[in-house]
């Protein structure tokens, strides 16, 4: 998965469950201006960033080992 994809899936899970960039920021511990970033695909979230926020929005990551 790329960053726009991370940050699609990022955004339209937080739209689905109605919770706005403000929230979730705040929530995350991350500022609205990386979550914008995070969501427009500019920008990779931290992993302790990333798993709070898919903590937050009941999503998984999924790691596969290329061979």
């Amino acid at each position: 998965m790329d960053k726009k994809e991370l940050g699609n899936s990022i955004r339209e899970r937080r739209k689905f469950l109605k919770i706005t960039q403000e929230d979730l920021a705040d929530i995350s511990g991350i500022s609205e201006r990386a979550l914008r970033s995070i969501e427009k695909g500019e920008e990779n979230p931290g992993l302790d960033s990333l798993l709070k926020i898919c903590e937050v929005l009941g999503l998984s990551i999924d790691i596969n080992v290329m061979k």
